[in-house]
């Protein structure tokens, strides 16, 4: 596993509106709703009655409609789905839209880092993400976790100049699955500062450093385009547009105007849910909007405090073990945020760069 593989691998619930809230969000999303369908150039798939696809998201619990995405409130505790049936299932109106649209709310109201050209964006993560190897002549699993330190330019690709240094944690084992021997080698390794190695094919137009992401537009709606560019042929656009979303939040950082917009944009992307008492890497909990590949089973989350609305981390869930080939509820994949800051320079690295 090269430098660059790692790190692309790097409970309290959404306050509930009361009944002058709901109708004052109602408002507000239908005069959205109108003005996204106005907007110069847009096409629209059908002509649209606001009022209609408000009630209808509310009967069937999907995002319909430009601005809303309305959706059922799903309990989640750990790594086990805690379904609500019948009478106790509580519909939560723009459950969805309230998180982002509250992130997007508060993203000027918090210090704003500006870094400069030549600088570096310091991040601290915790990741888990599993891991197969060959032990005893058979395939086996193990779910890894580590501490990440990474330095990325202010401007350009992570490989001109980026490092990384990471820190072996305490693995667990893949649900049902004995922990390998190999695995718990590993744990308390602690790696020296290497140069990120690898190859960065990413399209221009996908590019994630600071100086890229600062000039994108602070307009929901052209943020939006950004979102899709390139996947208009493609039948799962809107998942990964979603990925997209993360990609531009995580190991990454935005100006408050362009976070603003993304969080706005990422609300209008169709079969998004809310996730009550998710938790990220480390441990901390919070509210998490997402969204399912139907296709490999998995839920993909985002994690916000449930009280500033910042942005924690984010995990892959199991919702199809015949598709993902783990149980219903597995977490496979989890990352924590833990800090982002500016540095002037980064570590130096005295030995050759790790592959």
């Amino acid at each position: 596993m090269n430098e660059m593989t790692q790190l692309d691998l790097l409970r309290s619930e959404v306050p509930r509106p009361d009944r002058a809230e709901l109708r004052a969000e109602e408002r507000r999303l239908l005069s959205e709703i109108a003005a996204l369908g106005a907007a110069p150039g847009r096409r629209a798939r059908r002509p649209v009655n606001p009022r209609r696809n408000l009630r209808l998201s509310l009967g069937t619990s999907l995002a319909v409609g430009a601005g809303a995405a309305l959706v059922v409130g799903l309990g989640f505790t750990g790594t086990d789905p805690i379904s609500r049936p019948g009478p106790a299932v509580r519909v939560t109106p723009v459950a969805m839209s309230a998180v982002l649209q509250r992130a997007a709310d508060t993203a000027s109201e918090r210090d704003e880092l500006r870094p400069r050209p030549g600088q570096f964006l310091a991040y601290e993560l915790q990741v888990m993400f599993p891991v197969k190897l060959k032990e005893g002549g058979k395939e086996v699993r193990y779910l890894d976790r580590s501490l990440f330190k990474v330095w990325l330019p202010v401007e350009g690709s992570p490989l001109d100049g980026g490092v990384m240094s990471s820190e072996h944690l305490e693995p667990r084992p893949f649900p049902g699955e004995p922990l390998p021997a190999e695995a718990e080698r590993r744990a308390g390794g602690v790696g020296a500062p290497s140069k990120l190695t690898g190859y960065d094919i990413r399209a221009e137009h996908r590019r994630t450093d600071y100086a890229y992401l600062s000039r994108l537009p602070a307009d929901p709606a052209k943020m939006r385009e950004h979102l899709y560019r390139g996947l208009a042929q493609d039948p799962l656009a809107d998942y990964k547009a979603w990925g997209n979303v993360g990609s531009m939040i995580t190991q990454a950082y935005l100006p408050s105007a362009q976070r603003a917009a993304l969080f706005r944009a990422a609300g209008t992307i169709p079969g998004v849910e809310t996730v009550d008492g998710a938790e990220d890497a480390a441990g901390r909990g919070g509210v998490a909007v997402a969204m399912a590949n139907r296709l490999g089973g998995v839920r993909h989350e985002y994690i916000f405090d449930p009280v500033t609305y910042l942005y924690l981390g984010e995990r892959v869930v199991v919702t199809d073990a015949a598709t993902a080939g783990a149980p219903e509820g597995t977490l496979l994949t989890s990352t924590a945020q833990l800090k982002v800051e500016v540095a002037d320079s980064a570590p130096e690295v005295t030995g050759p760069a790790s592959e």
